[in-house]
């Protein structure tokens, strides 16, 4: 799994120090702020409140000159037996600033409220949110670094519409958005998996271990016959898969954990002769061409990262890198899709 998504993603309200990935994105945390651009350059970047779980906000950007800001207010999940929010209205240094519209059960700013609410929490202003049912501030704290970053990473510092870092730098200069990479999806052999005896297991543990990354690990090959951590003994089993007449897919699972586990996915060649090629250690199925990993960032779901890898003949390629807004927002639906990377797939020929 992507570090960016296993350490960051999955403990989002730890708000540790920067993390900037590389194909999947730039993601940032200071304080009470997170942000998260993915690989087209599209930001996103939510705030909390100074009361613990109470509520935020979601700002979102796309790239390229004069783009909009959206401004979403982030509420709990409704409370069993509670009435649902009616009313909602910003309040900007103490003073009213116009009421939120509600649309899908969801609750926005107009982008004039957005870039108002920008303007006082980058610095020493206050913002704040009652609604006909409580009210909350939003914390201050860490907003201007997270800000800038944003800024930095759409190319605006200098800009008339740089959020912070103002300048008269035409807007023309500022990065466009980039296109998501296309992967051309390859329908694979319907042939069945099998195990692969002790003895050709044991060949092969050695090749797999040599060609992870430092960013991937897989204890269960060097711990065949322990227990793992809910007393099962680990068997060390490896199924191979063929993917085509020249390809085989070789899984094991390499790790678990109270509530998630994670498998590991290699391709090689159809006689097990081949250097093996590592695509993950983290995820958990494998189904038409897709490797998926769901991994869960606490034990109710509200916290969910998720990646997928496609095979398009010759390699499995990721494409795809989410998180759940359960993971910035305690207490919310965590059906709000915070990417990292995203994708263009195409399945022609495939049915």
């Amino acid at each position: 799994m992507n570090h960016l998504y296993k350490l960051a993603f999955t403990a989002l309200t730890m708000f540790a120090a920067p993390v900037i990935a590389q194909e999947s994105g730039v993601s940032f945390y200071h304080k009470a702020w997170s942000v998260a651009c993915d690989n087209t350059l599209t930001c996103r970047i939510g705030g909390h409140s100074v009361q613990e779980n109470v509520g935020g906000v979601l700002l979102t950007r796309a790239p390229g000159e004069h783009t909009a800001t959206a401004g979403e207010i982030i509420l709990p999940e409704d409370r069993e037996n509670e009435a649902p929010v009616k009313k909602l209205t910003l309040w900007l240094n103490g003073q009213p600033a116009g009421e939120a519209t509600q649309k899908a059960n969801r609750w926005w700013l107009s982008e004039a409220q957005t870039l108002a609410l920008i303007d006082a929490v980058k610095g020493s202003g206050t913002v704040g949110f009652k609604s006909d049912r409580e009210s909350f501030q939003l914390s201050g704290e860490g907003a201007y670094a997270a800000l800038l970053k944003v800024d930095d990473v759409q190319g605006r510092i200098g800009t008339p519409g740089a959020w912070v870092k103002k300048g008269d730098r035409p807007e023309s200069g500022v990065a466009k958005a980039v296109a998501m990479p296309v992967i051309q999806a390859v329908k694979v052999s319907p042939a069945q998996p099998s195990v692969l005896t002790k003895k050709e297991a044991e060949a092969l543990r050695p090749q797999l271990l040599a060609v992870l990354t430092s960013e991937q690990q897989c204890d269960y090959l060097t711990s065949v016959g322990e227990k793992d951590v809910n007393g099962n003994i680990i068997s060390g089993d490896i199924t191979a898969t063929p993917l085509d007449d020249t390809h085989t897919l070789l899984s094991t699972q390499c790790w678990g954990a109270a509530y998630n586990q994670g498998y590991g996915y290699w391709v090689t060649d159809s006689q097990l002769k081949a250097k093996p090629v590592a695509v993950t250690t983290d995820a958990q199925t494998w189904h038409d061409g897709v490797i998926t990993n769901v991994f869960m960032g606490s034990s109710a779901g509200s916290c969910a990262s998720k990646e997928e890898w496609i095979w398009d003949g010759a390699a499995f390629r990721q494409s795809l890198a989410t998180i759940n807004d359960g993971c910035w927002f305690p207490r919310t639906l965590g059906n709000r899709e915070i990417p990292g990377l995203l994708s263009e797939i195409k399945r022609e020929g495939i049915k």
